[in-house]
């Protein structure tokens, strides 16, 4: 039995970055020796153990063999016969596929592949043909573009484009398209996974709402300004689906199944364009309106992620914080005891907007 180091954790230790979990591959090992040595078996698909102490996941060397079309279409072999380098021959870049021995921190890089000349020019390089078997290749390929900054290689980039023209693609469950976009969105440069995704074909067919594709389009400036001011998931994807419309964000979420949160920020800002664009004019009874429609009384949290959205894509400070002091002096109006003083519904809910309007005139006069 012999324990390497490999993968994103390795290629991550090289370019000098932060290492939380690393992943390690045995050789020469069974599963009945792995439980015999503490390890508890975790892997459905193949065998991966959890380490008894450090809880790290340990899988034994294995192969694959494609079987079906999409990412879940491969068996999986496993046995002490299998070498490390079959293992690092089935792995997707060559700047993933390098080992060290896991008792030489200070060891031999073993690079069968060229690793390491990757990523010293900063490059990612498909390992082999079976490339073109995975389509979770071409998000990954998109999601590493955004966080290290790396280039493609020409030839993976012609492997990526006709694993799109050969309908591979089209195998991806949604699920695993919004993980990897989620992922990606939280990276240094998100718009960078976009204009990989379109170099490569397959944008149109992922996400077919976010075509025509432009790096300089508002929603992608505001993806930019998203990620330098360090936004949440959600507004990050509301800053992305920025002049999609109502109806094709809709359609986007459905088709990745997008989270309720993430898509109801997205539709709010897409409804809320107007009001927003005239916050600066806006007058007190405008803006009560405004707050009532966004559902700021009933969640102030969401109506200030879109303030964070609308300043991503260039509304001036003064108008989030004009917004800002309507809502909060919305909020400050008794309700309860201006219902509690009223004969019916109507007469409350006209009452309550002249309350909260002239709380909010007194707010602006104050400012």
């Amino acid at each position: 039995m012999r324990i390497h180091q490999v993968g994103g954790s390795l290629r991550d230790e090289l370019l000098g970055l932060p290492v939380a979990d690393r992943d390690w591959v045995v050789t020469g090992a069974t599963p009945e020796q792995m439980v015999e040595a503490g390890f508890k078996p975790v892997g459905r698909d193949f065998p991966v153990f959890l380490h008894p102490t450090s809880h790290e996941e340990y899988a034994l060397a294995r192969t694959e063999r494609k079987t079906a079309p999409g990412y879940a279409g491969f068996v999986f072999h496993a046995s002490p016969e299998v070498t490390l380098e079959e293992d690092l021959a089935r792995r997707d870049f060559t700047v993933n596929a390098m080992a060290r021995v896991a008792d030489d921190a200070a060891g031999a890089i073993i690079d069968p592949f060229g690793g390491l000349r990757d990523l010293k020019a900063r490059v990612l390089r498909h390992v082999g043909p079976a490339f073109v078997e995975d389509p979770v290749r071409i998000l990954r390929a998109a999601r590493f573009v955004a966080r290290f900054g790396f280039a493609v290689a020409p030839e993976t980039l012609d492997l990526m484009r006709r694993m799109a023209a050969d309908g591979e693609v089209d195998a991806l469950v949604p699920e695993r398209v919004w993980q990897e976009f989620a992922r990606g969105f939280m990276e240094i440069d998100p718009v960078a996974m976009f204009a990989m995704l379109e170099a490569a074909d397959a944008l149109t067919r992922i996400a077919p709402e976010l075509t025509p594709w432009r790096e300089e389009a508002p929603g992608m400036r505001a993806l930019r300004q998203a990620a330098m001011r360090g936004l949440a998931l959600p507004e990050r994807f509301a800053c992305a689906a920025i002049g999609l419309g109502e109806e094709r964000v809709r359609g986007l979420c459905a088709r990745l199944r997008v989270p309720t949160d993430a898509c109801d920020l997205a539709v709010l800002h897409e409804r809320s364009v107007e009001a927003l664009a005239r916050c600066g004019s806006l007058d007190a009874g405008e803006l009560v309106d405004f707050v009532r429609q966004a559902d700021g009384l009933r969640q102030p949290l969401r109506l200030a992620a879109l303030l964070r959205v609308a300043l991503a894509a260039g509304m001036p400070e003064a108008g989030a914080q004009r917004i800002t002091r309507a809502l909060d002096a919305c909020r400050g109006v008794d309700a309860g005891g201006i219902a509690r003083a009223q004969s019916g519904p109507a007469a409350i809910q006209a009452a309550l907007r002249a309350a909260r309007i002239a709380a909010v005139s007194a707010a602006l006069d104050g400012s």
